[in-house]
């Protein structure tokens, strides 16, 4: 998926890489509408879900979703996810996220989203990311609607 900035490189996205718990569920349960989303979207864009799965459920809610599930261990969570990023190729990578662990994925992505949502927002996450919205569902939004994020990020 591409997407045309005025005054900015071309974005040439081909991976969405979610955090998991604050992003795309909350207290371990998938946000409604997001599976369906993600189905939506996979024929253009392929969704990978990053996660330290604090609950424990990502695997069972994510079952049957068009994604690859990357379950993280240990400590240096962050520099895991930017790894993950890195091997993906960056200059391709949309990362989602809200956490002070995914404050890196953020800054290194080609275009990196920070959600305030029901369990907050680190201000780290926020100040590394391109772009911050309300809801993970407004994430979508800009592949169904681009120019959306023509209007926030054109200079």
């Amino acid at each position: 998926m591409r997407f045309t900035i005025p005054g900015q490189p071309e974005l040439d996205i081909r991976h969405v890489v979610f955090d998991y718990n604050g992003t795309i569920a909350v207290d371990g349960a998938l946000i409604p509408g997001v599976a369906a989303q993600i189905n939506r979207f996979a024929p253009q864009l392929t969704f990978h879900v990053i996660t330290a799965d604090t609950y424990g459920t990502v695997e069972r809610a994510l079952q049957g979703v068009a994604c690859t599930v990357h379950v993280i261990t240990g400590n240096r969570q962050d520099a895991s996810k930017l790894q993950y990023v890195g091997q993906l190729g960056k200059e391709n990578v949309l990362a989602v996220g809200n956490g002070n662990n995914d404050k890196l994925m953020l800054q290194a992505a080609a275009l990196g989203i920070a959600l305030i949502q029901d369990e907050g927002a680190s201000a780290h996450a926020l100040m590394a990311a391109d772009v911050v919205c309300k809801s993970v569902l407004d994430v979508f939004e800009y592949f169904a609607t681009p120019n959306r994020l023509v209007a926030t990020l054109r200079n």
